[in-house]
């Protein structure tokens, strides 16, 4: 601060005798502080601008109670220091919530540096620790910079913010990353998903997507998390899942014993050096007994860390009663006791080596820290033998490969699966003495997934944890096995309320993700709510997709389906995929609906019965469909005032609605609709001079539409001085928004729209429901003067957007309307 100051004495402005003291005081803040806080509002209102973003942060509850605001200094802060204008920056509300999380992201990934500006550093703070706090969105790039750091033992109270704080990750441009990497990502995820507030997880940009990497954000963000190796290679345990775990039952005396003699730990248990006496509270006899483990079966263990040799021993020990211990989460989800039971395996005689696996698993768990969690054991029902499902032969994956804990595949699903359903049936039990409700097990029909997959089976017992409520995936190619992944945990993924698959060229793979949908309808805690899909290439119809996604989850309020273009090779769909077209839809719960057609026929056919199934539609949106007669485009809005009573927004954009007046004037004379959008629906190219009449009459005498959206139509000058007869002194008309964006207005046209609206606004006596125009993308730059006299007349009427336009890019539309 004294340099600022000398700095500007030299620059020929010297300071005053207070800034003086003041830049003194700021550089003595660590003495000072409380005095400072002490000090009149007057007098600290001149020493905010020359505190470090720090001490201004911590006299912030200060400054509020004196009555002083310390945005002004944070908006300079980041005119300084950012130097680059937000966007939307009118409606910024706290510069110093948006300073400080900018600060927070660009110290992390290193695009910033402290030591650049005095305002940024100081030896006593930490630049993360007191940004923290104000994270609620953070973006992890490329070689998952910043996540190594933040899951390091000296910023545990930044991760402690962050799990508070923050709502939403995104993931932008990943790439390759190593197993140490991956590991402080999985515990990142872990803290801030499982344990904190994060509810959106977004992954967009990535043209070769990792596909450990991938599997391992979708599946921790579903919940689930196969600690494995990770916390054994890390050194330490997760201290939430073990005081959460902490209310739960305790080993019995018997069970110690037996944990003790065979050491079958997956806790810490450090032994004390001859000699050496244990510290109080961390070691003897007393904690031991406290000390709890979980158990679960072999064939987890293995799943849990398949490079463990000890767990494949002991997966294979046979004729015994075995026990395994194993870290594991619980959770409230009806697989949380599948996860964790005390499971006694009867096989036949001949092949159990419990020794062997003993000395095996004690030298691993010798080798590196374990860790101890205490779980509730579950007794299996007296009576009842266990069924152990037959063992695949093919040899087990790499042990980084995360599609062995998230779902089986290929022949051992269908092993597994014979077996889990055939003694479910037999029995009404499954593996692991656990009986699946309805909800719980998703059915087993065929999805025709590529890959050779059957089905959509309920995912292995795993660690179940919170999960995040919307998953957003943008220009991520998935392939068949992540879409499966993908399907599996979408089939019990509960608490998500919003998905989003953008541009991810699913093909077929889409009919995994309906399968995972049908099975989670299953479920009554399903929230799902919003689903939107948009991609290249369509599969197969739009309204065939649309009517099998409402078919595999009706309970949808908002779906958008999005294609570019038609999919060439539309004769090889698989078969076995259209049985839902074939029953009639159910009735579903969708409140919005949008379909932009890759160019395509409208298939009223199929959209007449999903619009009948939606009787809770409120806004409905077609883009870029083809209407084939006006007998087509008759029933589809017969069929909406007669089975969708409450839809109140209704948007045609690119389609041609040239030859069809009528019925577009029946659309404008509709008493419940208070938002229509024709947008670049060539409403005007061949109409006659009646057709914008009876429009102006019609609009005039309806009190219900409030919003009408015009954008692309060639007005031009003409029709657009016209269109102000709507508000005349004889209207009744409610319209407080028009459009009419991208429609050939030039200055002098819209200059006589100004003064004919200001005409009928005085003759109403002021009085006028309108508020908004949008003129965006019209010839206003012919004649500057005009236009600018033009729109002060509107901005006194109502509010006007719109923007800078190079007219000489539309000459084409030019021509059409001359």
């Amino acid at each position: 601060m004294e340099a600022r100051a000398e700095g500007e004495a030299a620059a020929g402005s010297p300071p005053s005798l207070f800034e003086l003291s003041g830049a003194v005081v700021s550089a003595a803040m660590g003495a000072l502080e409380r005095e400072v806080w002490a000090l009149p509002g007057q007098i600290l209102q001149g020493i905010l601008p020359l505190l470090n973003i720090y001490y201004l942060e911590r006299i912030e509850e200060t400054a509020v109670k004196k009555g002083l605001s310390t945005e002004p200094v944070w908006h300079k802060l980041w005119n300084d220091v950012m130097k680059i204008r937000p966007p939307k920056s009118e409606n910024i509300a706290s510069w110093r919530k948006k300073f400080l999380e900018t600060f927070f992201s660009n110290v992390l990934h290193g695009v910033l540096d402290v030591s650049s500006d005095q305002r940024l550093s100081d030896q006593r703070f930490s630049p993360l620790l007191l940004s923290s706090r104000h994270v609620t969105q953070l973006t992890i790039c490329n070689m998952l910079q910043g996540v190594a750091e933040l899951t390091a033992q000296p910023n545990q109270r930044v991760l402690e913010n962050l799990a508070s704080s923050l709502r939403t990750l995104k993931f932008r441009h990943l790439l390759t990353s190593d197993l140490s990497i991956r590991q402080s990502l999985s515990l990142l995820l872990h803290r801030l998903i499982h344990h904190g507030a994060v509810s959106q997880v977004s992954m967009c940009s990535w043209p070769v997507p990792d596909k450990i990497l991938l599997v391992l954000i979708l599946t921790m963000s579903a919940g689930f998390w196969h600690p494995g190796r990770t916390l054994v290679d890390q050194g330490r345990p997760c201290s939430l899942c073990r005081e959460e775990s902490g209310a739960q039952s305790l080993l019995t005396q018997e069970d110690d014993a037996l944990f003790r003699s065979n050491q079958l730990c997956c806790g810490s248990t450090q032994q004390s050096e001859p000699g050496q006496q244990s510290e109080p509270g961390q070691g003897g006899d007393r904690e031991t007994r406290s000390k709890t483990v979980q158990f679960v079966s072999p064939k987890l263990l293995l799943e849990a860390d398949p490079d463990s040799h000890a767990s494949t021993e002991l997966s294979r020990s046979s004729s015994c009663t075995v026990k395994t211990p194993v870290l594991c989460g619980s959770r409230s989800h009806p697989l949380q006791n599948l996860a964790c039971p005390d499971v006694r395996y009867k096989v036949p005689p001949g092949h159990c080596n419990l020794k062997d696996s003993s000395s095996s698993l004690t030298e691993r768990c010798s080798a590196s820290p374990t860790f101890q969690k205490p779980y509730r054991r579950f007794k299996p029902p007296v009576g009842r033998k266990r069924r152990c499902p037959r063992r695949s032969r093919r040899a087990h994956a790499d042990p980084e490969d995360l599609y062995d804990f998230v779902f089986a595949v290929a022949r051992e699903e269908e092993e597994i699966a014979e077996s889990l359903y055939e003694s479910g049936a037999q029995e009404g039990e499954t593996i692991d003495g656990w009986a699946p409700s309805a909800a719980d097990t998703p059915s087993l029909e065929g999805v025709g997934c590529t890959g050779g997959s059957v089905g959509i089976l309920p995912l292995k017992p795993a660690c179940r944890f919170r999960s995040v409520s919307a998953l957003e995936l943008f220009s991520i190619p998935l392939t068949g096995d992540t879409c499966r992944t993908l399907g599996n945990l979408l089939s019990s993924w509960a608490s998500l309320e919003k998905l989003v698959l953008s541009y991810n060229g699913l093909g077929a793979n889409i009919f995994c993700i309906l399968s995972g949908l049908r099975a989670l309808s299953h479920r009554s805690d399903g929230s799902l709510q919003v689903v939107r899909v948009s991609d290249v290439f369509s599969h197969i119809a739009s309204v065939e997709l649309v009517w099998s996604i409402l078919s595999a989850y009706p309970r949808l309020h908002t779906l958008s389906i999005s294609f570019d273009l038609k999919n060439q090779l539309e004769g090889n769909r698989p078969e076995g995929h259209w049985s839902s077209l074939e029953a009639e839809i159910p009735e579903s719960c969708l409140e919005q609906l949008e379909i932009r057609f890759p160019r395509e026929a409208l298939q009223t056919s199929l959209l007449l019965p999903v619009l009948k199934a939606s009787r809770s539609l409120q806004q409905l949106s077609l883009d870029s469909a083809t209407v084939s007669c006006p007998l087509e485009f008759g029933l589809l809005l017969q069929t909406l005032r007669e089975c969708n009573p409450g839809l109140k927004r209704l948007s045609f954009h690119d389609v041609n609605l040239a030859d069809y007046q009528k019925e577009v004037l029946l659309l404008l004379q509709d008493p419940v609709l208070q938002e229509i959008t024709f947008s670049f629906c060539r409403l005007f190219e061949n109409c006659t001079p009646e057709f914008l009449s009876d429009i102006i009459k019609i609009v005039k005498s309806n009190s219900t539409l409030k919003s009408l959206k015009l954008p692309g139509n060639r007005l031009g000058n003409h029709r657009l001085v016209a269109l102000a007869d709507i508000f005349s002194e004889d209207s009744s008309s409610a319209i407080c928004q028009l459009d009419v964006s991208s429609n050939c207005i030039k200055p002098d046209g819209l200059l006589e729209f100004a003064k004919k609206l200001e005409s009928h606004i005085l003759q109403r006596g002021g009085q006028i429901k309108f508020t908004h125009l949008r003129l965006f993308q019209n010839w206003l730059d012919q004649d500057a003067a005009t236009a600018q006299e033009a729109l002060r007349r509107l901005k006194a009427v109502c509010s006007v957007v719109s923007n800078t336009w190079d007219s000489s890019q539309a000459f084409a539309d030019y021509i059409s309307v001359m």
